[in-house]
């Protein structure tokens, strides 16, 4: 199969590394300083793996007119002026690693509902001022069809994947799977820039932990009032937390902050990363998206809202 990654950032440059390296066909479409930086050293991923490689950069998207897998690894906040120049694109396959689950309608509204697939991805890694990228978190990529099941082309990709490097599943509940991603990532990634912790400290302290947790099971009441269950997924706790009661929760969350203590004392969510480089904040097509879809629902997500209303001041002070 042929791979097209749109975006050449951390996430995406951790992919095509790796594929790349297994004998992929991979074309990356890239903007700016990032893709002159390619063009002339290539990629270059540290940390979990040690590989540097030459690869093909396009930054005119009319100079590629098919592909069998389009990859979308830009921010969200890119995603419909980054695509809206591929309509003209034929795509066997197409899936974003990107957080949320607004995605999965953009992407339909260009390349066709049927060419979409469901995808979480539980990987970190952090580009550096160097242009090189530090991989840190091969937990999972999953991959399924909209809303649920499995294919031949699902499997396809998946074992490709598995074969490069990534630690991929195929996923029968993709899209419960996404929500779940949502509620965890929602409550992490807004306590990590409210709090500046890691994550580890965030998680075992009981307060943060209490707004960490009112975060995920208000996110959890949109998911249900849409009939899409909540699980459990390998790095967060999804289910465990949505299903308790909030002083049972927070003693889920200040276990996983134990576990992180032990095994990942550095880590930090990618929102803290874009807040401290002066980045914009992935809030819209997440936690806005949440507050619309409540509201549609006639749910009340109060510190959903509140934590959206930090973060986007946060976010219009670094504009500014």
């Amino acid at each position: 199969m042929t791979y097209t990654i749109l975006g050449a950032g951390a996430l995406g440059s951790i992919l095509g590394v790796h594929l790349i390296q297994a004998g992929q066909d991979v074309t990356f479409l890239a903007r700016g300083a990032r893709a002159e930086y390619l063009k002339e050293k290539g990629l270059s991923v540290s940390g979990l793996v040690d590989i540097s490689t030459p690869c093909r950069v396009i930054t005119d998207p009319s100079q590629i007119a098919e592909t069998d897998v389009l990859i979308v690894a830009v921010k969200t906040y890119h995603t419909e002026d980054a695509i809206a120049p591929l309509k003209h694109l034929d795509v066997g396959s197409v899936f974003s690693v990107q957080n949320g689950v607004l995605k999965n309608q953009q992407l339909g509204h260009v390349f066709g509902e049927e060419s979409v697939l469901g995808s979480i991805a539980v990987l970190s890694g952090e580009l550096l001022d160097d242009g090189h990228v530090r991989f840190t978190l091969n937990q999972t990529l999953q991959v399924g069809e909209l809303p649920t099941g499995t294919s031949d082309r699902t499997s396809a990709i998946v074992a490709t994947l598995n074969q490069a490097g990534i630690n991929a599943t195929e996923s029968k509940s993709i899209q419960s799977i996404e929500w779940s991603k949502l509620v965890s990532w929602s409550g992490y990634a807004c306590v990590a820039v409210l709090s500046r912790m890691n994550t580890w400290e965030y998680l075992s302290d009981e307060d943060s932990a209490r707004v960490t947790a009112r975060i995920m099971q208000e996110t959890a009441k949109v998911a249900t009032a849409l009939e899409i269950p909540i699980e459990d997924l390998a790095a967060f706790r999804s289910g465990q937390v949505t299903r308790a009661n909030e002083d049972d929760a927070i003693a889920v969350l200040q276990r996983h902050g134990a576990e992180l203590k032990e095994n990942a004392p550095q880590h930090r969510m990618s929102t803290l990363q874009d807040v401290e480089r002066g980045a914009r904040l992935e809030i819209e097509e997440t936690l806005g998206h949440t507050i619309e879809e409540a509201r549609r629902l006639d749910i009340s997500v109060p510190t959903v809202d509140a934590s959206y209303r930090l973060l986007s001041s946060i976010d219009r002070s670094t504009d500014s």
